[in-house]
């Protein structure tokens, strides 16, 4: 017990979107949504002897503060009627053992991988059931493998089989209806040159729906007061098994080069889909490419799109804690599948401050205000404020 950790997140999410330019069958033109969520996350130290055991224990629990009919669907809460829920909560637990420099985790996951990326962006993360090995034995060398079993969403107290999702402008909805209960992956990273460099490999399967092999390559390179940096990716991804989806077949391919100085920090990126279809991953999550946003995706079968973007970190300038991000990313050559180009472009700037000292160190605010349009597919305003605060328990 000497080891272990606990800590209770309190955090506080307002989110708004505007609709118009409406496409699809959806006539709802507005969301908008606030609540209260509270995170309680125990870590234990691990048992005495060669091999160790423990236990973490995650609980979470939202409470709606402003919601109604006609402005659900945000992702902070759950909907039943029509309504969203006044109050939801779950709790999970993992039992872990480890031996030497690996360990293995069994029960309630919160994995973040490059094929099954934690996609913390609302009030409560998302939950997977399963099993997760990682194994540092090798200097530099990190080998993780697993399979996860159930998932229990973002704005969800239940336990269910995973989904897969795909960019699709004519069905975005086409494969989201068969699921399965076995994600299975197996991925290597090494990390070399004073740890500037590293490359990875992985494999996934979605049993039965998709299979996908992804290839990465990070690099920072120090240059005088300046450092350069290089964050590129290829997915490969195909149907599997019995192919309940129907056939699948993506090549999604991104790079984005860093520049920074002082407390500015410059990125251009690229990314381009190929294949039949657009990008595909497991359902209600995000992914790691380079150009993917909170609100567009720019993955859509045949996209190709452009960053830039503009991180700044006033504390050069004697205000320690703000932050601020300016993005902005176009993409065009979209199969719409209705006989013209898509297009399609995406503002969104982030403000972050963390009090620094005082009774209220460590309370964080950050303001989202995000512009997207398309030719292709609805148009979006979003503003989203959140307030959040963690409480060391010991």
């Amino acid at each position: 017990m000497e080891d272990s950790q606990a800590d209770l997140q309190l955090r506080n999410y307002f989110f708004s979107r505007d609709y118009s330019g409406i496409v699809g069958s959806s006539t709802q033109s507005r969301t908008q949504e606030w609540a209260q969520g509270f995170i309680f996350d125990f870590r234990s130290g691990y048992t005495r002897g060669p091999v160790g055991f423990g236990v973490d224990v995650l609980g979470l629990y939202g409470i709606k503060l402003d919601s109604g009919r006609g402005r659900t669907s945000s992702g902070l809460l759950p909907v039943h009627d029509g309504r969203g829920a006044h109050e939801y909560g779950r709790m999970g637990a993992a039992l872990k053992v480890k031996l030497s420099r690996t360990e293995l985790k069994v029960g309630e996951l919160r994995p973040h991988l490059p094929v099954l990326l934690h996609s913390d962006l609302r009030l409560l993360p998302p939950t997977y059931q399963g099993a997760a090995l990682v194994s540092n034995e090798i200097e530099g060398l990190t080998l993780q493998a697993g399979q996860m079993r159930s998932t229990s969403l973002r704005d969800s107290t239940d336990r269910q089989e995973m989904h897969g999702l795909i960019n699709d402008p004519v069905n975005p909805a086409r494969i989201a209806r068969f699921t399965s209960d076995r994600f299975n992956y197996a991925g290597a990273d090494y990390s070399f040159n004073a740890k500037r460099t590293s490359v990875g490999i992985w494999q996934a399967q979605l049993q039965d729906i998709y299979q996908q092999r992804f290839y990465s390559f990070k690099h920072a390179e120090p240059l005088g007061d300046w450092t350069l940096g290089v964050s590129a990716g290829y997915f490969d991804s195909r149907d599997e098994g019995r192919s309940i989806a129907g056939k699948l077949d993506n090549q999604a391919v991104f790079a984005l080069f860093s520049a920074r100085h002082g407390g500015h920090t410059v990125y251009v990126g690229h990314q381009r889909i190929d294949g039949d279809d657009g990008f595909i991953q497991v359902g209600a999550n995000t992914n790691p490419m380079g150009n993917t946003l909170p609100t567009y995706e720019f993955a859509a079968p045949g996209e190709r799109s452009w960053q830039v973007r503009h991180d700044y970190d006033f504390s050069v300038l004697g205000i320690p804690g703000l932050t601020s991000t300016l993005r902005y990313v176009t993409g065009d050559n979209v199969r719409t599948g209705q006989g013209y180009e898509g297009e399609d472009w995406e503002r969104d700037l982030d403000l972050a401050y963390v009090v620094q000292s005082g009774p209220l160190a460590g309370l964080g605010l950050r303001w989202r205000n995000v512009t997207a349009r398309s030719n292709y597919r609805t148009d979006i305003d979003e503003n989203r404020l959140i307030v959040s605060y963690t409480l060391g328990l010991f």
